[in-house]
Formats: C-alpha cells, structure tokens, sequence
C-alpha cells in the first residue's frame, strides 16, 4: 500500500479562493503580499436623498458585514470604511482604485489604502485592502421619502495585503 500526499487537502485549508486571472491593474497591489483573505457576508445600507439635480436617489451610506474564514465568523466591516478582527487588531482605509463587477447587480471591485491602525494583530501589518468577487449590493431606482434607508445584500472576499 502506498501513501499519496495530501496536496489536495492542503489546497481546501488555504482559505478564501482569490481571483484566479490576473486582477485588474486599477486594483492590483504589485510587490505586495497577501496577509490574510476572508469572506464577507453582509448588507450595502444605502439613504434616499437629494441629488445635485434635485431629485431623489439613493445614496450609498454604508456597509454593515461578518467577516468569515473556514465558515466561522473571524470580524466585521463597517462604515468608515473599517475592518475589525476578533483579535483586536483594525484597520481603516480610503478607496484608490475600482474596477466593474462581475454582473450589473455587483458592486464594483476595490483597492483601498489603508489610513489608519488600531489595536495589535494579523491586521497590524496591513497596508492595502482588495475587495473581489463582489455579489449583489447595488441599489439602484428611485426613492421616495428623503431619509428613507434600504438594504441590498451582498458578498465579496476582503484581501489584506502587506508591502513586500
């Protein structure tokens, strides 16, 4: 009897597949490397206002997440945007670059620069935020009571990257 490796297990363990072509230049982070990757399952929140026109609308407000590895939850997104781990470390970020979803109901694609840090942990080292495969989280039609908020759920992996 002969043991084969376990190669094909391995692979199950890694975690959160990436996008497997290339991603697009506006959100690649060159000479970075992946610090952890996670699954978000959550809510884009959006608020009826005016627009420049006069005419309502809605506007995106903010994103309300759980961040998921190996199906256990592991942290949150949320406005600002931020991103908290269970231990303790976060980071906030500004968006730097995106790219279309897959699909007109996807919420595009996101390279975010982180700003700021907080607290000690996997997060700590992190200087960018990638955020891909985007599902759902669009919000579009119109509105018709200012101040009204509606929800529109969506999914997408969250890439944490560090230099080098």
């Amino acid at each position: 009897m002969s043991i084969k490796p376990a190669v094909p297990c391995l692979l199950l363990l890694a975690g959160p597949a990436v996008a497997a072509d290339p991603l697009p230049d506006a959100i690649a982070a060159p000479g970075e490397s992946i610090e952890l990757s996670v699954h978000a399952e959550g809510a884009q929140v959006y608020e009826c206002k005016a627009g420049t026109d006069g005419k309502l609308a809605w506007a995106f407000r903010e994103p309300i997440a759980t961040l998921l590895a190996e199906g256990k939850t592991i942290g949150r997104h949320y406005a600002g945007p931020n991103w908290e781990h269970a231990d303790g470390s976060a980071v906030a970020a500004k968006a730097a670059g995106n790219a279309p979803g897959t699909t007109a109901a996807d919420i595009p694609w996101l390279k975010l620069e982180v700003t700021a840090h907080r607290g000690s942990g996997v997060l700590t080292p992190v200087t960018t935020v990638q955020r891909i495969n985007t599902h759902g989280g669009k919000l579009d039609g119109a509105c018709d009571k200012a101040g009204d908020f509606k929800s529109a759920p969506y999914s997408a992996d969250y890439v944490f990257l560090k230099k080098g």
